[in-house]
C-alpha cells in the first residue's frame, strides 16, 4: 500500500514537471514570436516606407527639374522659401495684406543683351500644322538654346519668333559682349544654312547692347524669368533697326569687344527712330565676309520649280538632321548608365537631389535617384528634427514630448499577452493541485482570483464584439469599446496589467503559507512525521514563483519601469519567504533527504532558492530591457517615418504649387505623368479660345532709372503690385477657365478655353466659345476695376488698354534649356494688335468678337476701320463697360 502511494506521488510529480516544462517553453515561444513578429512588421514598414520614399524622391526630383528648367536656381530657391514660410505661418501673412508683395528682382551690371528675330517666320508659320509648328519652333529654339549654352548666355524669354538672352547672368562674366556677338553670328550661320538647304525665305536679325539690367520674376502666377531696363529696350530696338543676316551692336558693346571682331558702320537710326544720334555697327563674320548680302538676295528669289514641297515641309525635313533637344528631357534619361546603388538606402533619411544632372535609370519607366549629390531646393532642416536619442541607462527619450507620446501610445496586442498570462495562471493552479493536498484555503484563493482574471480577459477581448455592435441593444453598446479604451489609455492599461501580474505572482506562493510544516524542526528526529508533512512540495512552490516571474515578460509592450517594479517587489517577497520566514522547511527537507548529513552548497534548497530567484530576476530584467529597447526603436522609427512623410508631402505640395505658378496644371501633368514619355513634345490645337492682351502704356513714361528709385527697382516694385493684384483675380472660381500665359513688359496676356473638353455637338462648342468670351470679358472688366483701386491707393492715374479676340490657337511647350509654354495663331496675333492699336481705358475687339459680345448682353460702340499691321484694315469695336 505504501509503495503504491509512493508511485502515485511520483506520477503526480512527473506530471507537474511536464506541465511546468511545457508552460515555460510556451512562454518562451510566445515571447520569441512577439519579438520576431514586431521585428517583421518593423522591417516591412521600413521596406514600404523606403519604396514610398523612393517614389516621392523621384517625383520630387522631376518636379524640381521641371521648375529649374524654367527658373534659375537662386530665384527658384527664394520662391520656394517664401512659399514654405506662407504655408507654415499663414496667419502672419494674412495680417500683412496691405503690405507690398514680395519682389524677386536683382540688379546686375555689366551684362550684354541679345535680341534676335526670325525674319519671314510669320509667313512660314501660316503654312504649318499645329504639330509642325511646335516641332519647327522647338528645333529652332532648341538649337538656339544649345548655342546659348555653349556661349554662356542665359535665354530669357521667347516672344513669338523673337528670342532674347543675356550673358553675365546670374553670375558676372568678363567676356559677356564677346559671348553675345559670337552667339548672334552662330545663330545667323545656322539660319543661313537652313535657308540655303531648303530655299525657305527666312533670315536672322540680331541686335546686341551692353549695359545694366534688373532681372527676376514679377507677379504671383506663371512666373517667367525676365529682364528690365532702358538698356534692354535699347537692345530690342537694335534688333528692329538691324539688317537680316547681320549682328547689329552699339558702341558700348564694341568697347567691350576689345577689337576681337571687325565691324562696319550700320546707320541704325535710319531704320529705327530711337537709334537716331547713336553710332551703331554691324559685325563682320570672320568666316563669311563676302557673301552675306548675296546669299540673302538669292534666298529672296522665289523657286521656279512648282513641284517642290511647301516651305514648312522642306524645313521640317531639313530640321530632322539637327539634334533634337526635347523640353524637360532631363526629367528622364534613358541613355544614362545604370546606377549600382539601391534606389533609396534605408540608412538615408532624406536623399539630397541634384539639379545639375539627370539621374540614372534602367528604363524609361524607372528612375534611380542618387542620394550622394547635393543641390536640392529643399530648405527644411530635416536632420536636426531626427536627432531623437535614447538615454543609455533609462532608455528614456531625451525629448520629453516624445517620451510623453511613447507613454501614451496605443498598445494593440494586450489581449495576446493577457492570454499567455492566463496560461501561466492555469499552470500554477494545475501544478499546485497535483503536488499539494486539496484544502479549503486553496479552493477559496483560486475561487476568488479566477473570476477576476476572467473579467480582465473579457475586458481586453471585447474588441472582437465590434462587428456586432450595431446589433446590440443601445444600453450595452459601450461594451465593445472597453478593449480600445484599455489599449489607448495608459493609466487604465497599467492598472489592468498590474492587477493581472499581481494576481499571478500572489497565487504562485499564497498556498505555500497554508501547508503544514512550520514546526518541523521540533520533530526533525522523527522521520515518519517528517514524511507526513510532504516537504517535497517546497521546491515546486519555488518553481511556481519562478514561472510567475517569467510570466511578467510576456507583456512585451508594457513599460519597462512598471515590469521592473513588479519583478523587484516579487523577488523581495519571495526571498523573504524562502530564506527567512519559511527557512525551517528547507532545513527539515535537507534532514529528510540526507539523513542529518550536511549536503553541498548546490544541494542546499534554501541557498539555491536565492540563487534561482536572483538569476530569474536578472534574466527577466534583461528581457524586459530588450523589449523596451525594441519598442522604443520601433516607435522612434514610426515617428521618424511619420515626420518624414509629412515633410515629403509638404515639399511635394510646395513643388506642385510652384509648378502651377510656372506652367498650366494640365501641361505640368503631361510632363509629370506616369504613362506619357517625358521626351514627347507637347502641342495641342484648341478650336475656341478667347485671348486677351491688357497693357499699361503709361508705365513706360512712369519707368525711370535714378538713384532715387534704385535704378528703376522701385518702379518695378509698383509694376509687381499691379501684376500681383491681377494674378489674385485668377484665384476666384468664376475665372477658373482663365489661364495666364505671361507678362511682356507691362502687358498682361491671358487666355480662356485652353483646357480641352470632350468633343460634342456644334451647338455645345458654340456655347463653350460664348462662355469663354464671357469669362474673359468679365476678367478684363475686373482688371480695369482693380487698376482703379490701385490708382486710388497710390495716387496714380494708370489706365488699361485691352484687346480681345477669339478663335483657334495652337498651344505648346518649346525650348530646350528653359522650356516655355505659349500659344500661337492668327487669333493671338489679332488680339495683340487689338491692344497695340487700342485706346486707353477701352476694350477693343474685332467684328466677329463684337457679335459674340452683343449676344451675351453687352453693348458695343463702333470705332471704325483700323489699319492693323499684317492684317490690313479691320473693323473694330469698343465694348461699353459702364
Amino acid at each position: 500500500m505504501a509503495s503504491s502511494f509512493i508511485i502515485l506521488v511520483l506520477c503526480y510529480r512527473l506530471v507537474a514537471n511536464a506541465v511546468l516544462f511545457l508552460c515555460v517553453n510556451c512562454v518562451g515561444i510566445f515571447h520569441l514570436w512577439m519579438t520576431e513578429h514586431a521585428l517583421r512588421i518593423s522591417n516591412q514598414k521600413r521596406e514600404e516606407f523606403s519604396a514610398m520614399r523612393s517614389q516621392k524622391e523621384i517625383k520630387k526630383y522631376q518636379q524640381e527639374q521641371l521648375l529649374l528648367s524654367v527658373l534659375p536656381r537662386y530665384i527658384a530657391m527664394e520662391l520656394k522659401t517664401e512659399v514654405i514660410k506662407r504655408l507654415s505661418k499663414p496667419e502672419a501673412h494674412e495680417g500683412n495684406v496691405h503690405n507690398f508683395h514680395s519682389l524677386y528682382i536683382r540688379q546686375h551690371k555689366d551684362v550684354s543683351i541679345l535680341y534676335a528675330d526670325i525674319v519671314g517666320f510669320t509667313k512660314l508659320a501660316s503654312t504649318c500644322s499645329p504639330e509642325e509648328l511646335v516641332v519647327v519652333l522647338n528645333k529652332l529654339f532648341g538649337r538656339f538654346d544649345d548655342i546659348a549654352k555653349k556661349n554662356e548666355c542665359l535665354r530669357i524669354k521667347i516672344l513669338g519668333d523673337c528670342y532674347y538672352c543675356v550673358s553675365g547672368l546670374p553670375d558676372p562674366i568678363p567676356n559677356h559682349a564677346r559671348n553675345c556677338v559670337q552667339m548672334g553670328l552662330e545663330m545667323c550661320t545656322a539660319i543661313n544654312k537652313l535657308r540655303e538647304a531648303t530655299g525657305v525665305e527666312i533670315s536672322m536679325r540680331v541686335g546686341v547692347h551692353s549695359g545694366n539690367v534688373l532681372c527676376g520674376v514679377i507677379g504671383l502666377q506663371k512666373w517667367q524669368y525676365d529682364v528690365w531696363s532702358h538698356d534692354v529696350t535699347l537692345a530690342n530696338h537694335m534688333e528692329s533697326g538691324g539688317l537680316p543676316g547681320r549682328v547689329h551692336i552699339t558702341e558700348e558693346t564694341l568697347q567691350h569687344l576689345n577689337g576681337v571682331y571687325q565691324v562696319e558702320d550700320a546707320d541704325g537710326g535710319s531704320r529705327d527712330p530711337l537709334l537716331k544720334g547713336r553710332k551703331t555697327y554691324l559685325v563682320i563674320d570672320p568666316h563669311n565676309r563676302s557673301s552675306l548680302t548675296r546669299r540673302f538676295n538669292e534666298a529672296n528669289t522665289p523657286a521656279s520649280s512648282e513641284s517642290r514641297p511647301r516651305a514648312s515641309v522642306r524645313m521640317s525635313q531639313y530640321l530632322q538632321s539637327w539634334q533634337t533637344i526635347h523640353p524637360f528631357a532631363d526629367l528622364s534619361n534613358p541613355e544614362a548608365t545604370c546606377s549600382k546603388q539601391p534606389v533609396i538606402p534605408t540608412s538615408a533619411v532624406v536623399s539630397e537631389l541634384s539639379a545639375e544632372g539627370p539621374p540614372a535609370q534602367n528604363s524609361p519607366s524607372s528612375l534611380v535617384v542618387n542620394n550622394g549629390v547635393r543641390g536640392s531646393l529643399d530648405t527644411l532642416d530635416a536632420a536636426g528634427k531626427r536627432a531623437k536619442k535614447l538615454n543609455w541607462l533609462t532608455l528614456f527619450f531625451n525629448d520629453l514630448s516624445l517620451e510623453k507620446q511613447f507613454r501614451l501610445s496605443e498598445t494593440t496586442d494586450l489581449h495576446q499577452s493577457m492570454s499567455c498570462m492566463a496560461l501561466v495562471f492555469v499552470t500554477l493552479f494545475t501544478v499546485q493541485m497535483l503536488i499539494s493536498e486539496r484544502n479549503f484555503e486553496m479552493a477559496v484563493s483560486y475561487g476568488a482570483t479566477f473570476p477576476v482574471l476572467v473579467l480582465l480577459l473579457s475586458i481586453v477581448f471585447t474588441g472582437y464584439l465590434e462587428r456586432w455592435r450595431s446589433k446590440m441593444p443601445w444600453s450595452v453598446q459601450w461594451i465593445p469599446g472597453l478593449s480600445r479604451g484599455v489599449s489607448t489609455r495608459a493609466a487604465l492599461r497599467v492598472l489592468v496589467v498590474s492587477l493581472c501580474v499581481l494576481i499571478t505572482l500572489l497565487m504562485a506562493v499564497l498556498n505555500f503559507v497554508f501547508i503544514p510544516g512550520n514546526n518541523c524542526t521540533s520533530i526533525s528526529t522523527n522521520r515518519t512525521e517528517l514524511e507526513a508533512l510532504k516537504l517535497y512540495t517546497v521546491p515546486y512552490y519555488l518553481y511556481c514563483c519562478l514561472l510567475a516571474m517569467l510570466g511578467v515578460v510576456v507583456f512585451v509592450r508594457t513599460c519597462m519601469s512598471v515590469k521592473a517594479l513588479l519583478l523587484t517587489l516579487a523577488v523581495v517577497v519571495y526571498l523573504v519567504l524562502f530564506l527567512y520566514i519559511y527557512a525551517p522547511r528547507s532545513n527539515c527537507l535537507v534532514d529528510l533527504l540526507y539523513n542529518g548529513t550536511k549536503p553541498g552548497v548546490l544541494k542546499e534548497p534554501k541557498i539555491m532558492a536565492g540563487v534561482w530567484l536572483f538569476m530569474f530576476y536578472s534574466i527577466c530584467l534583461i528581457l524586459t530591457r530588450q523589449d523596451e529597447l525594441g519598442c522604443r526603436v520601433e516607435f522612434l522609427l514610426e515617428h521618424c517615418f511619420q515626420s518624414e512623410r509629412e515633410e515629403m508631402e509638404t515639399m511635394e505640395n510646395v513643388n506642385k504649387l510652384l509648378l502651377q505658378n510656372v506652367l498650366p496644371l494640365h501641361v505640368a501633368c503631361f510632363f509629370m505623368g506616369k504613362t506619357i514619355r517625358n521626351q514627347d513634345l507637347y502641342s495641342t490645337s484648341c478650336d475656341c479660345v478667347c485671348v486677351m492682351f491688357a497693357s499699361v502704356p503709361q508705365f513706360k513714361e512712369f519707368y525711370s532709372e535714378s538713384s532715387a528709385n534704385r535704378d528703376g527697382l522701385e518702379c518695378l516694385r509698383f509694376l509687381n503690385e499691379i501684376i500681383s493684384d491681377f494674378d489674385e483675380l485668377l484665384s476666384k472660381p468664376k475665372f477658373s477657365s482663365v489661364e495666364k500665359i505671361k507678362t511682356i513688359g507691362s502687358t498682361y496676356m491671358a487666355a480662356a478655353g485652353l483646357n480641352k473638353t470632350a468633343s460634342g455637338e456644334e451647338r455645345k462648342e458654340t456655347e463653350m466659345s460664348y462662355s469663354h468670351v464671357r469669362c474673359m470679358l468679365e476678367f478684363a472688366i475686373a482688371l480695369m476695376s482693380k487698376l482703379e483701386l490701385i490708382n486710388t491707393h497710390s495716387f496714380n492715374s494708370f489706365k488699361l488698354r485691352i484687346g480681345i479676340n477669339h478663335g483657334p490657337v495652337i498651344a505648346g511647350v518649346i525650348g530646350a534649356l528653359k522650356p516655355q509654354y505659349d500659344i500661337w495663331g492668327n487669333s493671338v496675333n489679332v488680339a495683340s494688335r487689338m491692344d497695340s492699336t487700342g485706346v486707353l481705358d477701352k476694350i477693343q475687339v474685332t467684328e466677329e468678337t463684337a457679335q459674340v459680345v452683343q449676344s451675351l448682353g453687352y453693348s458695343v460702340t463702333l470705332r471704325g476701320v483700323v489699319n492693323v499691321k499684317g492684317k490690313g484694315e479691320l473693323t473694330t469695336y469698343f465694348i461699353n463697360t459702364d
